[in-house]
């Protein structure tokens, strides 16, 4: 199950706290709703993703297009930080 909650909200940025486990068709949940806050390009995605207990393959591979999109991942356990490095110290700094 996965749960996606507005923590912040602004004209220019957003932070959305993510929770449970990103797999299945909550991968194209999390995406839907990454989506609609990003409809426009000045507005600052950001996910806190302390909460988030599993990510299964699919889920990495939307973080990482995420990530390359400019969204912010805050807080990513150690395990899953691991899983989204790709061997670039410019993605490394990005997952905090």
């Amino acid at each position: 199950m996965l749960r996606v909650t507005v923590v912040e909200s602004s004209r220019r940025t957003v932070t959305l706290r993510v929770e449970g486990r990103i797999t299945g068709a909550a991968v194209e949940e999390l995406r839907r709703a990454c989506d609609v806050h990003t409809f426009a390009e000045e507005v600052q995605l950001s996910l806190e993703l302390a909460d988030v207990s599993f990510v299964d393959a699919a889920g990495i591979v939307l973080l990482k297009e995420l990530r390359s999109r400019g969204v912010g991942l805050m807080r990513a356990n150690p395990f899953m930080a691991e899983q989204l490095k790709d061997g670039t110290s410019s993605d490394e700094s990005r997952v905090t």
